[in-house]
């Protein structure tokens, strides 16, 4: 972690409320979590630096996560794979941004939701799912499935406690990425 780099503040239940409040208002349902079988994200209240992205942005998890991701990363070094981080923690703020620069571009709510999740239902909220990419592959493209980074990972980073999280046809109606993983507390995986 750089001297500079301070990890971003979760939101307090009030900041949360507002949050989802402008989030309903952009469009997005209010029974949404109910509709795409999610569950409301809360933000963690500690996260360490996993380094930077391919944008040379700070990137961060949760400790118990970040600790799992350098195991895959070292052992996809290992064995010649290089996993390169698109993108890490998002804050709820951040999601809501996401959202509301898509609508300002007049793209549907309904488009939109199909490859975002909605600002307080994204993964990224928790602090532990990631973005990955790997060199010669377009960042957050489905090309990213025939590379040899995706195979590897779907071969070993279950054993690391990381699960692709949208697979084709996922029962939350969001697209396919292939490149987005979380990581799911086990004792083998801590």
């Amino acid at each position: 972690m750089t001297a500079a780099a301070t990890p971003p503040a979760a939101c307090d239940p009030r900041e949360r409320a507002a949050l989802l409040a402008q989030a309903v208002a952009l469009g997005v349902p209010s029974d949404y979590g109910r509709r795409r079988g999610l569950r409301p994200i809360r933000e963690p209240r500690r996260l360490v630096s996993i380094g930077p992205d391919i944008h040379l942005r700070e990137q961060w998890l949760t400790p118990h996560a970040a600790r799992a991701f350098a195991r895959l990363r070292d052992a996809a070094r290992d064995d010649g794979v290089v996993l390169q981080v698109v993108s890490a923690f998002r804050s709820i703020r951040h999601q809501l941004d996401i959202i509301a620069r898509k609508r300002a571009r007049d793209l549907s709510m309904q488009d939109i939701l199909r490859v975002s999740a909605a600002p307080g239902y994204s993964e990224h909220h928790s602090g532990r799912a990631i973005d990955l990419t790997t060199p010669g592959f377009a960042a957050l493209e489905e090309i990213f499935e025939h590379s040899p980074a995706f195979a590897w990972l779907q071969q070993h980073a279950g054993q690391h406690g990381f699960r692709l999280s949208y697979p084709r046809d996922n029962p939350h109606g969001i697209a396919y990425e292939p490149w987005h993983w979380c990581w799911h507390a086990t004792r083998r995986a801590r």
